[in-house]
């Protein structure tokens, strides 16, 4: 029981952590590649990435009805629309706004949960701890924050949507894909996702635009193999074994880290006020996983 625990709280960490570092990584490789096409990049690399390691373990695609229907799903909905969105949007808008409309992320999940997952507990610690959260994420950002609608209004709602389906995704998931093997369960949808992105380039962006530079093509690297295989792998195995809204919340650390990265590594601020502020996130973390804590305290003090 330990070691399952810890295998949790690790992955739980480690998602955090490299999700956190994508914000930056991302416009990193937007210098020099099209939107579409870096997305696309991105998601053709990681699908190589798992077929290779699918043919070194012997480990195959599930085939039956309920699992291709999720492949087509997934590989149009978590993928082509949301991350061409995201990717689309942050040229627009500061990579601080859009971490934070992208923190909006646990209320779509919340609310889908409760309209359709009636077994997963969403009770008032789990909406207090993910309003809690959500208020710190804000502050932290308050300074980036444009509210020049006339400029960014179609990047902010780009970022709310993608963010929307991608909550929509996630319960979809945990309610009809807890028999999907985490790691193969990725292939095919990124599969859809880099070809459909990669076609979708050639036809609406300008090839004349990308510009191969080690930067750039480090960037997709390190996000196809980190920021996508190991992450989505971790996330998927983690949505079979915690509740999904608990699991929603890294969307409120990966600002944190966001921050931090972009303080070691681009000179941006962080300031005692941030660390006050992502303490009230990692408070409103706290509320939400409340109940489960109690019983676990509970569970271990009977022993």
């Amino acid at each position: 029981m330990f070691n399952e625990r810890f295998k949790i709280v690790s992955g739980y960490i480690l998602i955090c952590l490299i999700w956190g570092s994508t914000w930056y990584s991302i416009k990193l490789g937007l210098d020099e590649f099209p939107p579409m096409y870096a997305a696309g990049l991105r998601f053709t690399l990681a699908a190589v990435f798992i077929f290779l390691f699918m043919k070194a373990r012997g480990l195959k695609i599930q085939k039956d009805k309920i699992s291709m229907r999720l492949y087509w799903i997934m590989g149009i909905f978590s993928f082509v629309i949301p991350f061409s969105l995201v990717y689309w949007a942050e040229q627009y808008i500061p990579t601080g706004l859009a971490s934070v409309l992208f923190a909006t992320f646990p209320f779509f999940v919340t609310i889908f949960s409760k309209l359709s997952l009636p077994g997963e507990s969403v009770d008032l610690w789990k909406v207090i701890g993910v309003v809690l959260g959500f208020i710190g994420i804000v502050v932290i950002f308050s300074d980036d924050i444009s509210l020049d609608l006339k400029i960014s209004i179609i990047g902010m709602l780009a970022v709310i949507l993608s963010a929307a389906m991608q909550g929509g995704i996630a319960v979809i998931i945990k309610k009809y894909g807890e028999h999907l093997n985490p790691f193969t369960m990725n292939f095919l949808p990124l599969v859809i996702g880099g070809l459909f992105l990669l076609l979708a380039s050639l036809v609406f962006e300008n090839p004349l635009n990308v510009k191969y530079s080690a930067l750039a093509v480090g960037s997709v690297i390190y996000l196809a193999f980190f920021g996508t295989l190991v992450t989505f792998t971790i996330y998927y195995w983690l949505m079979q074994r915690i509740n999904v809204v608990i699991l929603s919340l890294s969307a409120f650390i990966t600002p944190i880290i966001a921050v931090l990265i972009g303080w070691l590594f681009a000179s941006e601020k962080f300031t005692a006020l941030d660390l006050a502020d992502s303490s009230l996130v990692l408070i409103g973390i706290l509320f939400a996983n409340f109940k489960g804590l109690m019983n676990f305290i509970k569970s271990n003090g009977a022993k």
